[in-house]
């Protein structure tokens, strides 16, 4: 991953119990906005969705806010680029079906994203290498009461 802001990280790691490569976003503990355990509580309520990575573990370790999620592959912008900026019309319409799928998940569980862009989803690894999943809920909002499902007004 890149460095985000100066204060996200995101490096890959590996459960020492099981071996499992997992993927760690940090964020120092001393910045100013943090976003980090707002972010890991999105990955809890959207938990259970399909191309949702499964957060393993969120909280402080030393001088950082760290959350452990799937490890996942390359972003779509990684894929883009490898393909010369050039995907088949096939290809596009795979895509476009598993992105709208996603994106109505997260409205139907009361969520904008707000960071839409081919860096936020990835593809998956091994037998998921095809499915495509959403990440970094930094910015996502609430927008729509779950249980009365009244649009919340903006502000």
């Amino acid at each position: 991953c890149d460095v985000l802001l100066k204060i996200l990280e995101c490096v890959s790691g590996v459960n020492v119990q099981t071996g499992e490569e997992v993927a760690v976003k940090l964020e120092s503990v001393k910045t100013k906005h943090p976003q980090l355990q707002y972010e890991s509580k999105l990955y809890m309520l959207l938990q259970g969705g399909t191309g949702i990575p499964h957060l393993k573990w969120f909280g402080v370790e030393g001088e950082y806010n760290a959350m452990v999620i799937d490890l996942l592959g390359p972003s779509l912008e990684d894929l883009f680029n490898y393909c010369n900026r050039k995907f088949t019309l096939k290809t596009v319409l795979m895509l476009a079906d598993q992105l709208i799928n996603r994106v109505e998940y997260m409205h139907s569980r009361g969520f904008l994203h707000r960071d839409i862009k081919p860096d936020n989803f990835l593809m998956g690894l091994g037998r998921k290498a095809n499915q495509v999943y959403v990440i970094d809920y930094g910015l996502a909002k609430k927008f729509r009461d779950l249980q009365t499902h009244k649009h919340i007004p903006y502000r």
